[in-house]
């Protein structure tokens, strides 16, 4: 009886070590990788995270920059996120980054592939529960994040979900029973180039 009760005191001060941090990985780097960068030849993983990288002051900048705080097990500070950099040969030509985010239904997995001057090519989900995810997922939906920056989310508020100016502006929900989802992936994108240029770019 006494091991029970030491096992269960065991678990509860574990629990929030356990639960605190949630990444967000390729499921299959070998065969992502290659889709979302036809013509790599392979690719290096680096885990970073806020409070080893800037702490606190880092957590304050992003949530600034991002017009929101950051809250639940997606959002804290010791998160690991995983960066993959992406090679032809032994030419970096680019980055895929993925963050968590609250949706509607669950957990959104959404990844970006960026060049090297953090351009996006391409956004994935990984994960995405919802009556109407195909109409995210489609290539229609995602082409309209290509070519696009952290600069063109400047004027896109995610508490609102509302764009005052620039291309984030023009972005089209095609499906109306996922609003809320719809917001949560523009929230994650710009979330997602923030902390990329806080990881990599440094260009505040």
């Amino acid at each position: 009886m006494k091991k029970i009760i030491i096992f269960v005191i065991m678990l509860i001060f574990s629990a929030p070590r356990l639960y605190a941090a949630v990444g967000c990985d390729l499921n299959d780097p070998d065969r992502d990788v290659k889709r979302l960068f036809p013509g790599s030849t392979g690719f290096k993983t680096i885990y970073v995270s806020i409070d080893r990288k800037g702490g606190q002051p880092m957590l304050q900048r992003i949530e600034k920059r991002l017009g929101d705080s950051f809250h639940g097990l997606y959002e804290t500070i010791d998160v690991p996120y995983t960066l993959y950099e992406i090679y032809r040969g032994k030419e970096k030509i680019g980055y895929i980054h993925g963050v968590n985010q609250k949706g509607q239904y669950g957990g959104i997995q959404v990844f970006l592939s960026l060049d090297l001057k953090g351009v996006i090519r391409s956004l994935y989900f990984q994960k995405l529960t919802n009556r109407e995810a195909a109409l995210l997922r489609s290539p229609a939906f995602g082409i309209q994040f290509t070519g696009l920056t952290l600069g063109s989310f400047n004027g896109y508020d995610v508490k609102t979900g509302t764009a005052t100016q620039g291309p984030v502006a023009a972005i089209r929900n095609p499906a109306a029973g996922a609003e809320q989802d719809f917001r949560a992936t523009l929230r994650a994108v710009k979330k997602n180039l923030i902390l990329m240029d806080e990881f990599v770019f440094g260009s505040r």
